[in-house]
C-alpha cells in the first residue's frame, strides 16, 4: 500500500489547486461527498479508491478544508461524510441540530502526532512537553526566534515552525494537548490545512519544525526525521509507532480518527454500501497508510450502532487529551 500511496499524488496535486479528489466510479450517477480532514483524507482516499476498485460504486468526491471546515458544510448539509481528526465540539452539535442535521460517529483509526524536522537537523535528540510548549504558545510570537532560547546545548539558529491551520482538528488538538488551551497558539508560523506543504516547509530548513499526522511522515522518511516527544513525568521520549500508540506510552499526542456520517445520506443505498465497506476494510488501509488500526471490536460497535440507528457523539463537545483505545471503545459503547 505504500507504493499504493504514492500513486496518489495526482489526486494530492489536484486538491493544491484548490479541487477536491473526484475518484472515477462505473456508475457516475450516484455522487457520495466527503470533506474534511486532512489527516483523516489518506484513509478515507485509500477506502474510496479501493471501493471503486471493488464494488464499481457510486463516485466519491474527497476534500480536504480541515476538521473545522468539513464540519461547517456537513452541518449545511452540503455533503454526506465528514473526515475529522477530533470528536465534533459543541458549536458544531448545536449547527447541525439548528439545520436538522443528525449523524453517526465512528471511529477508524489511531493517529500518533508526529513531531518532526529536517533530515539536515542533526541536534534535537528529543523533546518534552514543555519544550514544545515554549515553542508554541502565544507568548512565545516573535519572542523565542531561535533554538537556543529553547534548550542551552541547541545552537544559535533561527527556529522556524510549521503547523496545521486555525481550521484544522490538528490544530485544535495540538494546542490542547501541547499549550494546555484549545486554538491557543503563536501566530507567526507557516499554517496551512494541507500537511504537504508542512512537508515541503520543513524539509527545506536545518531550523525548521512541524507536526501531522503519522502518515505524512511515513510517506517522507527520506525527507524528514520524527522527533521522540517526552510524556509528562517521565525522561526519555518516545517515538510514534502503532505500538507506542496500543500500549498508551505516546502521550499527550495519541488520538483517535473519525468519519461522521449523515443519517439522512444513510439511508442512500450507495452511502450505506460505501460505509459498509469503510468498517470493513478500512483498518487493514488505514494500517497501510501509515496509522494504527482499532480492534475489530471497535468496527463490530461501529456497525451495530448503525443497525440500531444510535445518532449523536460519544463526547462532550470537547476535545480530549490522552483517551486510550479501551477507553475510546467504553465512550462509543455508552453514548
Amino acid at each position: 500500500m505504500k507504493t499504493k500511496l504514492n500513486t496518489r499524488k495526482l489526486w494530492t496535486f489536484a486538491l493544491l489547486l484548490g479541487a477536491s479528489t473526484t475518484l472515477p466510479a462505473l456508475h457516475a450517477a450516484a455522487v457520495i461527498e466527503i470533506d474534511g480532514s486532512s489527516t483523516v483524507y489518506p484513509i478515507t482516499e485509500a477506502v474510496a479508491e479501493e471501493y471503486q476498485a471493488t464494488l464499481g460504486g457510486a463516485r466519491v468526491t474527497v476534500g480536504i478544508s480541515g476538521t473545522g471546515g468539513g464540519f461547517k458544510r456537513f452541518c449545511r448539509g452540503e455533503i454526506d461524510i465528514a473526515n475529522a481528526s477530533r470528536p465534533i465540539l459543541k458549536e458544531e452539535m448545536v449547527l447541525c441540530a439548528q439545520a436538522g442535521v443528525k449523524y453517526y460517529e465512528l471511529p477508524i483509526a489511531y493517529d500518533a502526532l508526529t513531531v518532526v524536522v529536517s533530515k539536515a537537523n542533526d541536534f534535537v535528540d528529543q523533546l518534552t512537553v514543555d519544550e514544545l510548549r515554549r515553542m508554541w504558545e502565544p507568548a512565545a510570537q516573535r519572542k523565542i526566534m531561535k533554538w537556543n532560547q529553547i534548550r542551552p546545548g541547541f545552537p544559535d539558529l533561527a527556529l522556524k515552525l510549521a503547523g496545521a491551520g486555525a481550521d484544522s482538528g490538528t490544530f485544535d488538538y495540538w494546542t490542547e494537548a501541547i499549550v494546555g488551551r484549545s486554538k491557543a497558539s503563536r501566530g507567526d508560523y507557516q499554517a496551512s490545512e494541507d500537511d504537504n506543504v508542512t512537508v515541503t516547509y520543513v524539509s527545506r530548513d536545518k531550523g525548521a519544525l512541524g507536526y501531522f499526522g503519522m502518515a505524512y511522515y511515513e510517506e517522507n522518511t527520506d525527507r524528514l526525521r520524527a522527533v521522540p516527544v517526552v510524556p509528562p513525568g517521565a525522561s526519555k521520549g518516545v517515538l510514534p509507532s502503532a505500538s507506542a500508540v496500543n500500549d498508551g506510552s505516546y502521550q499527550p499526542l495519541s488520538r483517535p480518527l473519525f468519519i461522521y456520517v449523515k443519517e439522512k445520506s444513510l439511508q442512500r443505498p450507495e452511502v450505506r454500501e460505501f460505509v459498509d465497506f469503510y468498517l470493513s476494510d478500512g483498518s487493514a488501509l488505514a494500517a497501510e497508510v501509515g496509522y494504527v488500526e482499532l480492534p475489530e471490536k471497535a468496527y463490530e460497535l461501529a456497525r451495530k450502532n448503525l443497525d440500531e440507528g444510535k445518532v449523536g457523539s460519544g463526547f462532550a463537545g470537547a476535545t480530549e487529551i490522552g483517551l486510550t483505545v479501551e477507553e475510546l471503545l467504553v465512550r462509543e459503547r455508552t453514548h
